[in-house]
């Protein structure tokens, strides 16, 4: 009785008190803040709640949902001495999402994890943000994102992982967001490249290729890191692309990207100049072998005359020696050879 003589307020801390000496309340009860609100608020003068011990201290009718960002604190008075969970008697009794965690809707009784991908930095937190690109997520609840290592990027926002460089790209800091091309004249011959490696002797790469490739036939390159090789100049030869060209010989042949020398024939040859002339033993070789040939026709010739002629002597001998009766026909002995008479 005594209690309401004095001032409302008084009288709420004076309850209030109470309360704290005969429950265990959360840091989140015992605030300043939260001891200046319920110190403020309007007790009822004759109906109080009593349907938990130390709830009639409280005006249940002033409960609020939580905020989106936070959920129901069942542990604390300011929230279970409400009718229904989700609500406290004051805003800052409600328990704020920590790190990882959120919850859009207000009046909530937990919060949510934020999915791979997504990630809240701060306590209390709506809505989770996705992971900038070059960067990666993989768990739930997390606080924080991973910035991809070198030789890996992230190209897109909320990505799980990391993607590998592809051969000939490279990237050679972390948080990359897309690979590189490696320069002319250089490649990466494994994928997840830091770097890239110069091109050997005897190759070249230039800039819109992936790898080095060997240079072409009658070509070559002596140096590291080239994009192009080199034609092998008049009068040498390259017989392997990782070395000088090499002077040609005096008696041979070395045009343009010639890979080895070109020498004449020397017995029936010799070089004159840039051509192979015949050399005067084979001059002679050949008038003594024409020479031979037109003997042989003629003599081949005469002798397929004689074997034509011995051929029809044989062929008249049966006619010649032939005997014939003994008479005479018409006054002409029957051996006698015809007589032509004319008309």
């Amino acid at each position: 009785m005594g209690c309401r003589r004095v001032l409302p307020a008084v009288c709420a801390a004076c309850l209030i008190g109470m309360v704290l000496s005969q429950t265990t309340l959360t840091p989140a009860v015992v605030s300043t803040t939260q001891m200046e609100n319920a110190t403020g608020l309007t007790v009822a003068p004759v109906i109080l709640s009593t349907t938990t011990s130390g709830c009639f201290a409280f005006n249940t009718s002033t409960c609020e949902a939580c905020p989106p960002g936070s959920q129901y604190d069942n542990s604390t008075l300011l929230c279970s001495c409400c009718s229904n969970p989700g609500l406290c008697v004051v805003p800052e009794a409600c328990l704020p999402c920590t790190r990882g965690f959120y919850q859009p809707l207000p009046g909530q009784q937990q919060c949510l994890p934020c999915s791979r991908g997504f990630y809240t930095n701060f306590t209390g937190s709506p809505l989770c943000l996705p992971c900038p690109p070059g960067s990666m997520n993989n768990n739930t609840g997390g606080d924080s994102c991973t910035s991809c290592s070198p030789g890996s990027f992230s190209s897109q926002q909320s990505s799980t992982s990391c993607t590998p460089c592809a051969l000939g790209s490279f990237c050679n800091s972390s948080g990359c967001l897309q690979c590189q091309m490696c320069p002319g004249g250089t490649e990466a011959l494994q994928a997840a490249a830091k770097e890239c490696t110069p091109c050997r002797p005897g190759m070249h790469k230039p800039p819109h290729q992936t790898m080095c490739q060997i240079c072409g036939s009658g070509f070559f390159q002596i140096h590291w890191g080239q994009e192009n090789c080199d034609v092998c100049p008049e009068n040498h030869y390259c017989p392997s692309p990782d070395v000088n060209p090499i002077q040609c010989p005096s008696d041979a042949f070395c045009p343009e990207g010639s890979l080895a020398p070109s020498y004449c024939m020397e017995t029936f040859f010799h070089k004159a100049g840039d051509t192979c002339e015949l050399a005067p033993v084979t001059i002679a070789l050949l008038v003594i072998g024409g020479g031979v040939a037109l003997l042989l026709i003629i003599l081949m010739v005469l002798r397929r005359r004689r074997d034509t002629d011995g051929e029809l002597t044989v062929a008249r001998a049966p006619l010649l020696g032939k005997e014939r009766p003994q008479g005479r026909y018409y006054g002409i002995p029957c051996d006698g050879e015809p007589v032509y008479a004319g008309w």
